[in-house]
């Protein structure tokens, strides 16, 4: 099963070094990333694979959001299904 994760906000030092932590303790693989810096605004978009998760999806979500609020970053997770029909349109 795979998520897309965004991730939002200021730039600053260990961003991502703090969310490739969170999900390496989760046994969650990083199958695609993409990050920018423009004008000091952060945006990273990752595709990871859950199917190895210590935890189910839900719950990745709520820490997350915590890890987001940590970092002064928004991050959201959500299935690549319904990511890919956003996109769609």
């Amino acid at each position: 099963m795979n998520a897309v994760i965004t991730v939002v906000g200021t730039d600053q030092v260990g961003i991502i070094a703090r969310v490739s932590a969170f999900l390496a303790d989760r046994n969650i693989n990083i199958e695609d990333v993409n990050q920018t810096v423009l004008s000091g605004n952060f945006v990273m978009v990752m595709t990871v694979d859950l199917s190895r998760s210590s935890k189910p999806l839900e719950t990745i979500k709520e820490e997350l959001v915590l890890l987001g609020t940590e970092v002064h970053v928004s991050i959201s997770v959500m299935h690549e299904r319904v990511f890919s029909a956003m996109h769609r349109i």
